[in-house]
């Protein structure tokens, strides 16, 4: 048997966006222990940059974290929809603005150690004015940052979104080249 081979796995509950499940897996050394993995699918993100070099944010309330966070834009993937489509989507729907070029950033796990979500971010520049239209359940607020700021942000502690983080300082490391 392989190690890390997974020798049952049960639903044990079933929600609108994620599943949980209890994965029997077997451990290297022979012997089993369980898991609980929350089931999530596929998301997108986008940093948006524009045309001052500033980056695009949302703020919102985020009811885990019981405060307004400040967030680059995503959302789930649609069944079927490619990552970069979401990605546009999210874009216009969250802040209003449409990419004329967006490019892949990078791929990354949100939460590894719980959850199998695969985020695939994207940098988003040349905007131009679309139509903002959130769902009826989210209340968003738009603001740009110099990523110089965004970054004095996050070591300040008022940005602590994972994926915006990581954004963020990939963009000062690699995306503006």
């Amino acid at each position: 048997m392989e190690p890390y081979s997974l020798i049952e796995s049960k639903e044990t509950y079933r929600g609108k966006i994620i599943t949980v499940n209890m994965d029997t897996i077997m451990l290297p050394n022979g012997e089993r222990t369980v898991r609980e993995i929350v089931r999530r699918g596929g998301a997108a993100a986008v940093l948006p940059v524009d045309a001052n070099g500033n980056i695009i944010f949302v703020r919102q309330y985020r009811h885990p974290a019981r405060a307004f966070t400040l967030e680059l834009p995503a959302g789930m993937l649609d069944e079927g929809e490619e990552p970069e489509a979401c990605a546009r989507r999210e874009l216009e729907e969250e802040t209003g603005m449409v990419a004329g070029e967006i490019r892949p950033f990078f791929k990354m796990y949100p939460t590894i150690g719980l959850c199998d979500e695969t985020l695939h971010l994207f940098l988003a520049s040349d905007l131009r004015q679309g139509t903002q239209h959130t769902d009826p359940d989210e209340f968003v607020e738009v603001e740009r940052y110099s990523p110089e700021e965004a970054a004095a942000m996050i070591f300040d502690g008022r940005i602590m979104d994972g994926k915006t983080i990581a954004g963020v300082l990939a963009y000062l490391y690699i995306g503006r080249k």
